[in-house]
């Protein structure tokens, strides 16, 4: 018997040198429609208008007048579906964010269609299967001769550094502890900082965050520390609201007891800083996902989620299946995803990671690669136990 019923349709239309592209989702619990412009010339979003022909809450409409966070970014940029789930996902809704990838790849392949077309005009001899592999390469688009150069004649991109991509060749990796809590600042932590930052130069990392429950460490008792030691730490720390606890960087501010997440939100905002959920869901997957009813997908409706920059998915102190749960929710977010061993002894420090696409000098380039998504989890069990290198 057919109990569940799902329909999509995009298309696309050429109206003097935009793409007008329309999106439908209709199912038994959702319907909704979708509107864009893009510009064909630069690929970028010009217009975007969304409507709710079926929703299940009055929350639902709200979501449109987010949809505008949209307007302006481009189709084939690094990082599009990211953003466009920070943006529309996050603070709109997940299925308009869905719909809106989905109709601007369809209005990247018509472009590429007709960007083909125009090759061919100029005596390209190339299959279109051949011609979109190039392309897909490259984010420019040829449409006319007098508008946009020839596949030959497209600049090559400058690879993007951190702050304002300032640097030129970031390395690869640069490996973070993000989540560490040491004594005496955390009655409930047994290791003192110099042993933290010994046992992280041994893990390989190239800097600390100290995130002592509501504490935060004074700047120039860490400076003093970073010269004594030789190596960056970086002040943060978890601060207990009333939707879990979050790792907060960037607010000079001490927070006792337990605040109200938008509250703590609205001050870091202030603040200009960043904050992630730490281990969301510790706790919640004892029994099962099967038994407790809890999916992904619900679990992506939660609140919390709408106030955090990332979400903590690899943490020492819960489980396999719970850092999992956490990790395909960020993913279906498109949030940035990071891990923090969450050490309260000497050996756990460096056990989970957090590894950034550029070297970091402080909190601001920090609070830069969170906000931006450039960070990742890095798994280092093995290399801290000493099993492999």
């Amino acid at each position: 018997m057919l109990k569940y019923m799902r329909k999509k349709a995009v298309s696309v239309d050429l109206d003097d040198g935009f793409l007008k592209v329309r999106g439908i989702l209709d199912d038994d619990i959702y319907s909704l429609e979708i509107e864009v412009s893009v510009d064909l010339r630069e690929l970028k979003i010009r217009d975007l208008k969304g409507r709710w022909n079926r929703q299940t809450t009055n929350e639902c409409s709200r979501a449109l007048m987010f949809l505008n966070e949209a307007i302006g970014l481009g189709i084939r940029d690094a990082g599009f579906p990211r953003q466009v789930h920070k943006v529309v996902g996050r603070r709109a809704c997940r299925h308009f964010a869905n719909l809106l990838l989905e109709c601007c790849e369809a209005a990247s392949e018509a472009a590429l269609i007709l960007a083909w077309k125009e090759e061919l005009k100029r005596g390209l001899d190339l299959t279109f299967a051949d011609f979109a592999g190039v392309s897909k390469k490259d984010t420019a688009s040829c449409i006319s001769a007098s508008s946009s150069p020839s596949l030959a004649e497209r600049p090559e991109k400058k690879p993007r550094s951190c702050r304002e991509r300032e640097i030129e060749t970031p390395p690869i990796k640069f490996l973070v502890d993000l989540h560490i809590h040491t004594s005496p600042a955390s009655p409930c932590s047994s290791v003192g900082i110099e042993d933290v930052v010994q046992r992280a130069k041994e893990a390989g990392l190239n800097a600390i965050c100290l995130t002592d429950h509501n504490y935060l460490w004074e700047r120039e008792t860490v400076e003093e520390i970073m010269r004594n030691e030789g190596m960056l730490i970086l002040r943060g720390n978890e601060i207990t609201t009333d939707q879990g606890d979050m790792l907060v960087f960037g607010l000079e501010k001490n927070i006792e007891g337990i605040i109200r997440l938008q509250e703590l939100r609205e001050e870091v905002l202030k603040a200009g800083g960043a904050m992630i959920a730490a281990h969301p869901f510790r706790g919640f997957l004892t029994f099962g996902v099967g038994q407790l009813g809890l999916t992904p997908q619900q679990a992506m409706e939660r609140a919390v989620f709408r106030y955090v920059d990332a979400i903590e998915v690899l943490n020492g102190k819960v489980t396999e299946k719970e850092n999992a749960f956490a990790a395909e929710v960020a993913a279906g977010l498109g949030l940035t995803q990071t891990g923090g061993s969450d050490a309260h002894q000497r050996e756990e420090v460096g056990i989970f990671a957090t590894g950034f696409e550029c070297a970091l000098r402080d909190e601001k380039d920090l609070i830069e690669a969170l906000k931006t998504g450039y960070a990742f989890p890095v798994d280092l069990r093995k290399k801290v136990d000493g099993r492999d290198a």
